[in-house]
């Protein structure tokens, strides 16, 4: 098996671009800079060295952990313990240094990636993205450590800005293509899965796009029309999801507390006041005429508690009061917010079902309470919004998901009692 074995876990790998191109076209060498070279190329391959063997704990976090946030950039942290040295950006002897340039070879801005080799020993990524920052702490008589802090492509987009742009009405999945298309931004286009959109935004002049808009936050606020998900995916992808509504997603991994399917050791359970929202108020950019939705009964109840939502991408007001509708959540709602399961508690096809699981993704939480003289059993399907990996060398890999309510629907299935009836739960497939 490929990678380093983690206890409990599986084998994994972390690896890092070490700013050599392998087998890349050299002038003027005797090997590398023979034309018509088969093996030294004009592109050549980047080299990647596995360092896991060399860490001490890797730390993920992608996505959000409530259905009110904006996604930001996905984030992994790890720490090294460098017991010979060549992580020292300084040492010229490392094997990581690139004499060609008189730099180390691992910097920042190099690409970095952690795999899990799964039951057939095919690496799966966990998460893509670029080195940010090397923190090298010098211990006087003892081990020197480094802790890396990485982040994912949306890192890039926030570092990005944009020449003024005259939009014209469109999907909000055309915009955000349009806005990737970009010569400023030019995301490749390989690494983008953007479904179709739901919402149209305006294209007039109030909706010119200023000369230094930040391309994340641009990209942030069509989101914010849709009410969908945006985010980078595990193998580096863009990844635009229209307005989040019903679901015909089946659940990919169901987790209870009675010893059988995937088990888990701690779920998050919320039954709060401040998630309710009874006043949505939207106004779209340019306009005076801001559109406000209200559930009277539930202010009655639970006292005004209010969202806005100003300068929105929406082009009309017409679309600008449907979202504030959407937006309402009268009556709060005992929900499952999360659950956290230890790799060493699962079997094996079941780590590699968690090592690959995605934002969007739907699971189910079920969860047994004492009730009077005996027991109840509550589950729910839910919504992933966001994924935390922890993998430690002492107690391996740990896994929390965060979750979010979602309306599920089933397929129509002919004369059958439940499912066969033709109604808003049961649809055409």
């Amino acid at each position: 098996m490929a990678g380093v074995a983690v206890v409990g876990s599986g084998n994994y790998e972390l690896f890092i671009d070490t700013g050599f191109l392998q087998d890349a076209f050299l002038l003027d060498d005797a090997t590398a800079g023979v034309l018509n070279n088969t093996e030294f190329v004009l592109n050549g391959t980047t080299n990647f060295a596995g360092v896991l063997d060399g860490c001490t704990s890797v730390s993920v976090k992608r996505g959000r952990q409530d259905i009110g946030d904006q996604f930001g950039p996905g984030t992994m942290t790890f720490q090294m313990i460098d017991t010979t040295g060549i992580f020292n950006p300084f040492d010229q002897l490392s094997p990581y240094w690139d004499e060609t340039t008189q730099q180390p070879g691992l910097a920042p801005m190099r690409k970095v990636k952690l795999q899990r080799y799964d039951a057939l020993n095919a690496a799966q990524d966990i998460f893509n993205g670029y080195i940010i920052n090397y923190d090298y702490n010098f211990a006087l008589g003892g081990l020197d450590s480094v802790t890396v802090y990485c982040a994912d492509q949306f890192y890039l987009l926030a570092q990005t800005v944009l020449d003024e742009f005259n939009v014209s009405e469109q999907l909000s999945s055309a915009r955000l293509t349009a806005i990737l298309d970009l010569p400023e931004v030019a995301f490749p286009i390989a690494q983008r899965s953007i479904s179709t959109g739901t919402q149209t935004l305006g294209g007039s002049a109030a909706f010119t796009i200023d000369q230094g808009v930040n391309v994340a936050q641009y990209c942030s606020n069509i989101n914010l029309a849709e009410q969908g998900r945006l985010y980078m995916s595990r193998e580096g992808d863009i990844v635009f999801q229209p307005r989040i509504g019903n679901t015909l997603s089946g659940s990919v991994a169901d987790f209870h507390d009675d010893g059988t399917n995937f088990k888990y050791n701690g779920v998050g359970i919320s039954f709060q006041a401040d998630r309710v929202i009874n006043r949505a108020t939207v106004t779209i950019a340019g306009s005076n005429s801001p559109q406000t939705a209200d559930d009277a009964a539930s202010q009655a109840t639970y006292f005004v508690q209010a969202t806005n939502i100003s300068n929105s991408l929406l082009h009309n007001n017409a679309a600008a009061l449907t979202l504030a509708e959407y937006l309402l959540v009268p009556e709060p709602e005992p929900i499952y917010t999360s659950v956290q399961t230890q790799f060493n508690m699962l079997t094996s096809p079941q780590k590699d079902v968690l090592a690959t699981i995605e934002i969007g993704n739907t699971v189910t939480i079920e969860k047994t309470f004492a009730s009077g003289a005996g027991t109840t059993e509550l589950a729910q399907e839910l919504a992933i919004e966001g994924i935390e990996h922890f993998i430690d060398f002492n107690t391996g890999h740990r896994i929390t998901l965060f979750t979010s309510p979602t309306t599920v629907v089933y397929e129509l299935v002919l004369n059958d009692a439940v499912f066969g009836i033709i109604n808003s739960d049961n649809v055409l497939g």
